[in-house]
C-alpha cells in the first residue's frame, strides 16, 4: 500500500530500532492525510517549519534510526534541499518543456483506456462481494472483453513508464534450483521452500517489494495482476473503473468494521483462485504494506501467505543518480513533479523462479512470509528492517517538524 506525506503528527521518539530479519513488526495502518505541498520546488526548507529546525546532527541521526526511508539523492530530506546551480537550470528546462509534454500524453493514455474499460463493461454487472462492503471488480469478464482489457492494459502500462522516462528496463531471472540451502539457525524443515520449475503447480500470487507507485505500473505492463488498494481508489475519476478492471480488493484502513475479516478473505479466495484456475488473474502482494528507498526490506505481513499457494518473488531497484524514483518520505505530488522531470528514469527487475512452500510453511504462515523475505533480501542485496509504517510516519513528522500526535497511530493493524 502506498501512502502520501503526513502532517501534523509529533515526532516521538520510537523504540529502540534494530536491523534484525526475525524482528516483526510493530507497524499500524493509519488513514492517510494526504495535504497538497505547495512549496516552491526549488527552494530549501527541509529545516524550517513553524516548530523549529532540525540541525544536521538531529537529521542524521533520523536519517540512521529511520534508514528504509531516508533519501539520499541531490534532492535531500523530503525532496526539498538545497540544490546545485546546474541541478535548479536542469529541473527550471525541465518544468517547461518535458513535464508539460509528458503530463499531456500521460492523461491521453489514461484516458483513452478508460474508454476501452468503459466500452468492455458495458452492459457487464461487475463482481460484487456480498462479505465485504463495496467490493466489486470486472476482473472475472470472459471472452473478447477480458481479451481487449489485458492486452490493452499491458501494452498502454509499458507506454506510460515509456511517456515517465524509463525508456528501457533491465530484468533478469535467477535459477535458485541449485543454490538453495537452509538459513543460519534453521533445520532443513524450516528452509526456504523448494524452487523447482518442473512443478505443474499454478502459483497465485506475486510477492513484490515495494518501492514506488511505479511498481503498479511495471506488474500491469507484466502481468496485468490485481492489487490491494485504499477504497478511495475506486471512486476516483478514470482509475476507478480501471482499478475494477484489474480486479482490485479495496481496503478502509482507518475502518476497525469487522469487513478487514472479509477483505483478508478475499484476498485469501483470489489467492487459491488464481493457484487452481488458469484464467483467473494473478494478485498482486506487497506484503511489506508501505514504501521504501529501495535499499531495505520491511516485516512482512502474513495475510497474503495464508492460502498456501506458490508464489512468485519479483525485487524491483530504481537505480538513480539526481533524483531517486522510490515513493519514500516525499509528498506525492513533489514526486510526481520531480519524477516527470527527469529525462531518464531507470528500472532494474529481479525475477525469481516459483516458490512453492513445504507443508510446514502451509501451516505456518508467519514462517512462510519471514523465508520468502529472507530469499528476497539475500538475492536482491536488501537490508532487513524491523521497523514499519507507524515509525515512517514519525519520520516524516519529525522531518516537518509538526507537534501533534493522532490516535490513530494505535489503530490495530489490517
Amino acid at each position: 500500500m502506498m501512502e502520501t506525506e503526513l502532517h501534523d503528527v509529533k515526532p516521538v521518539p520510537p523504540k529502540g530500532h534494530v536491523i534484525s530479519p526475525d524482528s516483526p513488526s510493530s507497524a499500524s495502518p493509519v488513514d492517510d492525510a494526504s495535504q497538497k505541498d505547495d512549496r516552491p520546488l526549488l527552494k530549501s526548507d527541509s529545516c524550517s517549519s513553524s516548530s523549529g529546525r532540525i540541525s544536521a546532527e538531529s537529521l542524521e541521526e533520523l536519517n540512521k534510526k529511520f534508514a528504509a526511508f531516508a533519501r539520499h539523492d541531490v534532492y535531500g530530506p523530503l525532496g526539498r534541499g538545497e540544490l546545485p546551480l546546474v541541478e535548479k537550470l536542469l529541473l527550471g528546462v525541465a518544468c517547461v518543456t518535458l513535464l508539460p509534454l509528458r503530463v499531456v500524453l500521460a492523461t491521453l493514455i489514461l484516458f483513452f483506456y478508460y474508454l476501452v474499460c468503459r466500452i468492455c463493461t458495458l452492459f457487464s454487472s461487475p463482481n460484487r462481494d456480498e462479505a465485504a462492503e463495496e467490493q466489486e471488480d470486472f476482473a472475472h469478464m470472459r471472452g473478447w472483453r477480458r481479451t481487449v482489457v489485458v492486452s490493452c492494459g499491458r501494452f498502454l502500462s509499458r507506454v506510460m513508464l515509456f511517456v515517465f522516462g524509463f525508456y528501457w528496463i533491465s530484468e533478469s531471472f535467477r535459477d535458485l534450483e541449485q543454490e538453495q540451502s537452509p538459513p543460519q539457525g534453521k533445520s532443513s524443515s524450516q528452509n526456504d521452500g523448494k524452487i523447482q520449475s518442473q512443478r505443474p503447480e499454478r502459483p497465485g500470487a506475486i510477492v513484490c517489494n515495494h518501492v514506488s507507485y511505479v511498481d503498479i505500473l511495471y506488474h500491469m505492463s507484466s502481468s496485468f495482476s490485481s492489487f490491494v488498494a485504499k477504497r478511495s481508489v475506486g471512486k476516483l475519476p478514470l482509475v476507478g473503473l480501471i482499478s475494477k478492471c484489474l480486479g482490485c480488493v479495496f481496503v478502509q484502513r482507518e475502518s476497525k468494521s469487522s469487513d478487514f475479516k472479509g477483505v483478508a478473505g478475499i484476498v485469501i479466495e483470489r489467492v487459491k483462485e488464481s493457484h487452481e484456475d488458469e484464467s483467473a488473474p494473478m494478485m498482486m502482494l506487497f506484503p511489506e504494506g508501505t514504501t521504501t528507498n529501495g535499499d531495505f526490506l520491511l516485516p512482512f505481513k502474513t495475510g497474503g501467505f495464508l492460502a498456501g499457494a506458490p508464489v512468485i518473488p519479483v525485487i524491483l531497484r530504481y537505480p538513480y543518480q539526481r533524483f531517486s524514483a522510490a515513493w519514500d518520505s516525499i509528498s506525492g505530488f513533489r514526486h510526481v513533479i520531480l519524477l516527470l522531470c527527469q529525462f531518464v528514469n531507470h528500472l532494474e527487475v529481479i525475477r525469481l523462479p516459483v516458490y512453492y512452500p513445504s507443508q510446514e510453511e502451509k501451516t505456518d504462515p508467519k514462517l512462510y512470509a519471514n523465508n520468502i523475505r529472507r530469499l528476497m533480501a539475500r538475492e536482491g542485496d536488501l537490508v532487513m528492517s524491523d521497523i514499519g509504517l507507524a515509525e515512517k510516519r514519525i519520520y516524516i513528522a519529525a522531518l516537518n517538524g509538526n507537534n501533534s500526535l493522532p490516535s490513530v497511530l494505535h489503530h490495530k493493524d489490517d
